[in-house]
């Protein structure tokens, strides 16, 4: 999603493939992987970013995430 990151683009579509590979081994459909990958992002985002900061986070991701599907 990011135009410049501090990971390599290996590193991530290393990670990419992996998560992707179990989603394929679930047969898990198109609503259902974005269900899990939306459950994934809140549990990080609950767990990881701290309270003070998760407005900001959520606000910078949904718009590279909107950025990265405009075509």
């Amino acid at each position: 999603m990011a135009i410049k990151s501090k990971y390599s683009n290996v590193q991530v579509e290393s990670i990419i493939a992996e998560v992707s590979a179990v989603l394929d081994k679930h047969q898990a459909p198109t609503d259902l992987r974005l269900m899990v990958l939306g459950n994934c992002v809140t549990d990080l985002l609950t767990h990881k970013v701290p309270q003070e900061s998760r407005a900001a986070v959520v606000e910078q991701f949904s718009k590279a995430l909107a950025q990265s599907v405009k075509g």
